[in-house]
C-alpha cells in the first residue's frame, strides 16, 4: 500500500507497522487491507511443494492427501521425520506433452471448495485451447470412507483433451477391468469408463471429448473384494453422499450468519477443517505429518472451539482423551491446561454426570498440582521453558496455569454443591496465586520500558530486546499469552498491559499474530509468525475491549495466516521466504490454527467473562467486537443457539440505517448473567443514540453500551442511530 513500509522492513520493524497503519484506515482492520501485503501462503516442505489437502470423511482413521495444485493424490512427501506417507501416489497429466496437472502456475485457477466451504475441491489447468477442470473429494461411505478414497472428476472444455496417470509406486500391482490390484487382488484404484491401463508404463490414459468426464477412485488404504464398477452415476452418489454429511453436520452446530463471504466461509471450512484432522473422539494437532496426535493446550483449544460452535456431544468426546493425555516433559503445563479444559467444558454445558464420571481422571491432577508445590517458595519444581526448550526453569507459564486450573475447579466443585472441597481448593489457589505473584515481584525487571515480566523467574531470564533474536526470545513470544489468559495478574492490572506492550514494541507482533523466528532447520533465521499462540492474546484484549487491535488479528490471521480461499493453516509460515506466487508455511493443516480464528470470531460476537475474578463468569457482552462493517445499511447479523456460560443465546441484528434504526432480536439465556451488555457495531460516522423494550426507554452509555441485565425471553430492542459528528 502506498507510504507503508515494504515487506522487508516490515518483518525488520520491531513494532507491527502494518498492523497500526490499517488500524488508521477510515474502515479499520479489514481482510482486504491484508489481503495483498503479501505473496499468500501456498508451499511447504516436501518434494510437492504446494501445499496439501487432507480429504477424509468426519473424524475418519484414514485421511488422503491432494496436492492443492490438483498434481497427485497420496504423493511422498519425501521428508522424513516430519511428512509421513500413506497409501499409493497417483500423479495427473495433461497435454500431449503430458505436463504435470498444476505444473504452470499461470494456467491454474484454484483451488476452490464448493459453495465456498465445503470440502468437494475444484481446480483448472488451461493448456492452450483445453481447459481441463478436476474435482476431488473423499468418500463419507463405507467401505470406500473405511479405504480412505478421494474420487476425483476430470472434465475438459474446449477442444479434445489427453489425460494421463501415473501409478508412482513400485509395489507390485496389476491392472484392468476398470481397477489396480495388489498382489491380493484388493484394489489400489479404481477407474471408470474412458481409462485404459497401460500395464509397462504404470499408467492409466484418456482422450475424452470436450464436456465429457471421466473419474477415478484413489485409495489410501486396499479395498477389499469385491469391487464396484466406478461409473459417473456412482460417482454423483459418492458426491452427494459427501455434500449431505457435511452439510447435516455444520447443520447440528451454531447457525452463525455473518455478513461479509469471507469470514462466512472461513468459519464453516475452519469447522469441517477440525472434522477432517480429528480421529474418532481424538482431537489431532494436525494430520500427515508429525503432529498427527494429541497436544494438550493445542488440542484443547481445538476442542473448545467446537465447545462454542455447538457441536456438545462431539466436543464432551473429545475432552476425555486430553484429560487422559500425559506428557512427562511438559507436565506442570499439561494438568494446568486439563482443569481449564475441564472448567471451560462444565460451564458451556453444566453436564454434571460426566464431571463425575471422570473423577478418577481429573481428581489425581488437582492432587498432582497440590503435592508438588514446593514448601520454600510455594511454587511447582523447575521444570522445561517450553516443550522444544530444554532448560529447567521457575516458569511463569506453568505456575500460572495451574493456578487457574486449580481455582477454576473450585469454583465448579462449588457450583455441583461440594463445598468443603470446594473451600479447601480456593484456599489452596488463594496461597499459591499470592506466592506466583511473589515471585514475579522478585523478577520483574522495572528497568526495562516498558517493564519486562519473564517467564523463567528469578533472575534467570533477561529481557528480550528483539524477541525474535534468540530461540528462547521467539518461544517467549510464543508462551507469553499462556500467561495472559491465566489472568493470574487479575483483569485489567498493569502487568497484563506491560505484556501486551511489550509485545508490541519489542517485534513480537506482525499483522496482529505472534512473530517467531526458527533458529534451527529448514527455516533457520527466517522471520515468521505462529498465529496459533496467539489465541489468548487476542481473547486478553477483548476483555480488555481493545477491539481495534483485536480486529488486526483476527483479519491478519484470516488474510495472511491461512491459504486463500481453502482457510488452511500450518503451526507457523515465513514472511518473507517464497516467492511472488506464495509464501512457505510449516506442517499444514492445523487444528489450533483454525481454533483460534474460531474462538475469535465467537468473542467478537459473544463474550462471557470472570471479571470479578473469582472463577465463576457473570458478565455478557454481545457483539462488543463485531467489526462496524457487518452492520452496514440494509445487513443483518445471526447467530442461533449458541451456547455461553449461561445457557444458550440467540440474536439477529437488522441494519436499517438509511431509516434511522436498527433492530436487534434476542433470545436470553436461561441463567441471568449479573451483568449482561450490548453494544451494536456500527460503521465510520455513526453512533447509537437512543434504545427501547416495548416503548421503554433504555440506558444507553456514551460508548453505545446498552444495558440489558435481568432480562428474559424473547424481547426486540429498537435502536435509533445517527451521524456522528466529524470528530465525534
Amino acid at each position: 500500500m502506498k507510504g507503508w513500509k515494504n515487506p522487508q522492513a516490515m518483518a525488520e520493524s520491531l513494532e507491527d507497522v502494518w498492523g497500526e497503519a490499517v488500524l488508521k484506515l477510515p474502515d479499520g482492520p479489514s481482510f482486504e487491507a491484508f489481503r495483498d501485503l503479501l505473496p499468500p501462503l501456498r508451499y511447504t516442505n516436501t518434494r510437492f511443494r504446494d501445499y496439501p489437502i487432507v480429504l477424509s470423511a468426519p473424524a475418519g482413521p484414514s485421511k488422503a492427501r491432494w496436492v492443492s495444485n490438483g498434481s497427485a493424490v497420496n504423493p511422498r512427501a519425501d521428508k522424513p521425520p516430519m511428512w509421513k506417507e500413506a497409501g499409493w501416489p497417483v500423479s495427473f497429466h495433461i497435454g500431449g506433452t503430458s505436463r504435470p496437472f498444476g505444473g504452470n502456475p499461470s494456467r491454474l485457477d484454484g483451488p476452490l471448495y464448493h459453495e465456498g466451504h465445503l470440502p468437494i475441491v475444484q481446480v483448472e489447468d488451461n493448456e492452450r485451447a483445453v481447459a481441463y477442470l478436476e474435482e476431488a473429494f473423499a468418500s463419507v461411505t463405507s467401505p470406500f470412507s473405511d479405504a480412505g478414497t478421494v474420487f476425483v472428476r476430470f472434465t475438459v472444455r474446449g477442444d479434445g483433451g489427453s489425460l494421463e496417470a501415473h501409478f508412482d509406486d513400485s509395489a507390485p500391482a496389476s491392472g484392468g477391468d476398470g481397477s489396480i490390484r495388489d498382489a491380493e487382488g484388493r484394489a489400489l484404484l479404481l477407474y471408470g469408463p474412458g481409462w485404459s491401463w497401460d500395464n509397462g508404463a504404470r499408467m492409466l490414459r484418456a482422450t475424452p471429448a470436450a464436456g465429457h468426464t471421466v473419474e477415478l477412485a484413489v485409495c489410501t488404504r486396499p479395498l477389499a473384494p469385491p469391487l464396484p464398477a466406478l461409473t459417473a452415476a456412482l460417482y454423483e452418489t459418492e458426491r452427494n453422499a459427501s455434500l449431505d454429511r457435511w452439510q447435516t453436520l455444520l447443520a447440528r452446530g451454531t447457525r452463525f450468519g455473518i455478513p461479509e463471504r469471507v469470514v462466512q466461509n472461513a468459519w464453516r471450512s475452519l469447522i469441517i477443517g477440525n472434522f477432517v484432522v480429528a480421529i474418532g473422539d481424538r482431537m489431532h494437532y494436525s494430520a500427515g505429518n508429525a503432529y498427527d496426535h494429541l497436544y494438550e493446550a493445542e488440542c484443547g483449544d481445538a476442542t473448545r472451539a467446537l465447545m462454542l460452535f455447538g457441536f456438545a456431544e462431539e466436543s464432551r468426546r473429545m475432552v476425555k482423551p486430553l484429560l487422559e493425555f500425559n506428557r512427562q516433559a511438559t507436565r506442570y503445563h499439561v494438568a494446568g491446561h486439563k482443569l481449564q479444559l475441564l472448567a471451560y467444558y462444565y460451564w458451556l454445558s453444566r453436564d454434571t454426570r460426566s464431571l463425575r464420571e471422570w473423577e478418577p481422571i481429573w481428581g489425581p491432577v488437582i492432587d498432582f498440582i497440590v503435592s508438588s508445590r514446593q514448601k520454600d517458595n510455594g511454587l511447582l519444581p523447575p521444570d522445561r521453558y517450553a516443550g522444544d526448550i530444554d532448560q529447567n526453569v521457575f516458569s511463569l507459564n506453568s505456575n500460572a496455569n495451574c493456578w487457574r486450573g486449580l481455582r477454576d475447579m473450585a469454583a465448579v466443585l462449588a457450583d455441583l454443591g461440594q463445598q468443603e472441597r470446594a473451600k479447601e481448593l480456593a484456599a489452596e489457589a488463594a496461597t499459591f496465586r499470592a506466592a506466583i505473584l511473589d515471585a514475579v515481584t522478585k523478577s520483574e525487571r522495572l528497568d526495562s520500558k516498558p517493564p519486562f515480566i519473564p517467564i523463567a523467574l528469578f533472575g534467570v531470564e533477561a529481557p528480550h530486546e528483539i524477541l525474535t533474536a534468540t530461540r528462547t526470545g521467539s518461544y517467549y513470544d510464543l508462551m507469553i499469552p499462556y500467561v495472559l489468559g491465566s489472568s493470574v495478574f487479575g483483569p485489567g492490572s498493569p502487568r497484563e498491559g506491560w505484556i501486551i506492550d511489550y509485545l508490541r514494541s519489542h517485534g513480537g507482533l506482525a499483522m496482529g499474530m505472534i512473530r517467531s523466528t526458527p533458529h534451527q532447520g529448514q527455516f533457520n533465521n527466517m522471520p515468521g509468525v505462529n498465529p496459533l499462540y496467539g489465541l489468548r492474546y487476542q481473547l486478553t484484549l477483548l476483555r480488555r475491549d481493545d477491539v481495534g487491535h483485536a480486529l488486526v488479528g483476527f483479519y491478519g490471521h484470516l488474510a495472511q495466516g491461512l491459504t486463500r480461499d481453502t482457510f488452511i493453516g500450518g503451526e507457523g509460515s515465513q514472511l518473507l521466504n517464497g516467492d511472488s506466487r506464495g509464501r512457505t508455511f510449516y506442517l499444514p493443516p492445523n487444528s489450533a490454527s483454525n481454533a483460534t480464528v474460531l474462538t475469535t470470531l465467537r468473542y467478537l460476537l459473544i463474550q462471557e467473562w470472570d471479571l470479578d475474578d473469582d472463577g465463576r463468569p457473570e458478565t455478557l457482552r454481545l457483539l462488543f467486537g463485531a467489526p462496524g462493517r457487518w452492520l452496514r445499511e440494509g445487513a443483518t447479523l445471526e447467530v442461533a443457539g449458541a451456547p455461553t456460560a449461561f445457557g444458550p443465546v440467540s440474536f439477529l441484528a437488522e441494519s436499517r440505517l438509511n431509516a434511522g434504526s436498527a433492530i436487534l432480536t434476542i433470545d436470553a439465556p436461561p441463567r441471568r448473567p449479573d451483568t449482561w451488555l450490548v453494544r451494536l457495531p456500527l460503521p465510520p460516522g455513526w453512533k447509537t443514540t437512543r434504545a427501547d423494550i416495548d416503548g421503554n426507554q433504555l440506558a444507553v452509555d456514551d460508548g453505545g453500551q446498552i444495558k440489558l441485565t435481568g432480562r428474559t425471553g424473547r424481547f426486540v430492542v429498537r435502536i435509533q442511530v445517527a451521524r456522528s459528528e466529524p470528530n465525534g
